[in-house]
């Protein structure tokens, strides 16, 4: 600046305004939105007297540490939110975007309630004499979510039952999740001297002289499902796991049958015919190794039964939407169900704002149930 007689200059010195903060978590609401952040290690040349939120709508927020509310967005649409660190010599540098948030008018429930499993194994299906294994079910997982909030979207996965390996060892289904709690993916049956992996929610039937694989592997908490059937010292196919029980052995030529799956219907059943009678997540049947002897029986839940070594009884799928194990057989072993996710909360709490994935909804018995038969989302 000139006055007269004099030239007066002064320096800004960027280093005394503070780094930029780390931002955390935005979260939605009624036409605001809360953003977490963490505060910069370089406050610069003084203290920090304040931190300041601009959303991507251009709304300000301000405050004196995290959290931050920004007041005057509008419902329906998305906003991201940036922070930045004040103090004596200025405005500090500005942090990385957060997560996207539409904020809502709903009221997200407390807390919801979920059903999710996984896709089941296919049936191991052999090219000799020997009786192959039912597919394992899928991983099957019930708990309760305290941590819902509106204005966020959450993915639902479905997962697909395994389709059949021609000639080999069955394949391991899909696993099926919401906000990150997975069931996994049913094993495959065993086919004949098959070192394949036949592990899963629940574990494929052993083949010939083969013992059963395991449930819960990858290792899971809580426990999603249980063994297969073995056929070491037999003929015939073991059953696969269903997730209330191990698949039955193989006894002599005989299949064993599927393990039953775990009866919901109690919680659930209110909000979907699929399945038998409530139940979920039942094993497939193991082959017979001859003409004659009985092929195993589907588990309860969705498992498919069991073939014959001559085809003249085929191997059933398990049933879609239920994560039943396909049937195990010598030239035409069958598919794995696919999954489904379910999720319910008290009919005092809004509808959620929008879903994908065409979920079915019912309100009954005090509650109000989505019902998940392809992956989608849904937010509040």
């Amino acid at each position: 600046m000139r006055y007269p007689g004099a030239l007066i200059t002064a320096t800004y010195n960027l280093l005394q305004v503070p780094g930029a903060p780390t931002i955390g978590t935005a979260t939605g609401g009624n036409a605001q939105a809360s953003v977490t952040f963490t505060a910069p290690s370089d406050i610069g040349g003084g203290a920090i007297t304040s931190y300041t939120v601009i959303s991507s709508g251009g709304q300000v927020g301000t405050g004196a540490s995290s959290p931050v509310t920004v007041t005057g967005l509008t419902n329906g649409q998305s906003y991201t939110f940036t922070v930045y660190a004040n103090n004596a010599f200025g405005p500090g540098n500005v942090s990385a975007a957060s997560n996207s948030v539409t904020p809502s008018s709903a009221v997200a429930p407390s807390s919801v309630e979920y059903l999710i499993v996984g896709g089941g194994g296919s049936g191991g299906e052999g090219t000799g004499n020997g009786g192959t294994g039912g597919g394992g079910a899928g991983g099957y997982r019930t708990g309760t979510d305290n941590g819902i909030s509106a204005g966020v979207t959450y993915t639902v996965t479905v997962g697909a039952g395994a389709s059949v390996n021609s000639g080999s060892f069955g394949l391991q289904g899909s696993g099926s999740a919401f906000n990150n709690r997975e069931s996994a993916g049913g094993g495959g049956g065993r086919k004949g001297s098959s070192s394949s992996t036949i592990s899963g929610g629940s574990g494929g039937g052993g083949s010939e002289n083969y013992a059963g694989g395991n449930g819960n592997d990858p290792s899971t908490s809580p426990s999603q499902g249980n063994n297969g059937g073995s056929a070491v010292g037999q003929s015939g196919g073991g059953g696969g796991g269903g997730a209330g029980a191990n698949g039955s052995n193989a006894s002599g030529n005989d299949g064993g049958n599927g393990g039953a799956g775990s009866n919901a219907n109690s919680t659930w059943a209110s909000a979907t015919s699929t399945g038998d009678s409530g139940y979920y997540a039942g094993g497939g049947g193991g082959a017979a190794q001859d003409t004659t002897p009985n092929y195993g029986n589907g588990g309860i839940g969705g498992g498919g039964r069991g073939g014959r070594q001559d085809n003249s009884v085929a191997a059933q799928p398990g049933t879609a939407n239920t994560g039943g194990g396909g049937g195990g057989s010598r030239g035409n072993a069958a598919a794995g169900g696919s999954g489904i996710v379910i999720i319910r909360y008290a009919d005092s709490f809004t509808a959620a704002v929008s879903t994908t994935g065409s979920p079915a909804v019912v309100v009954t018995g005090g509650y109000r149930y989505y019902t998940f038969t392809g992956s989608g989302s849904i937010r509040w």
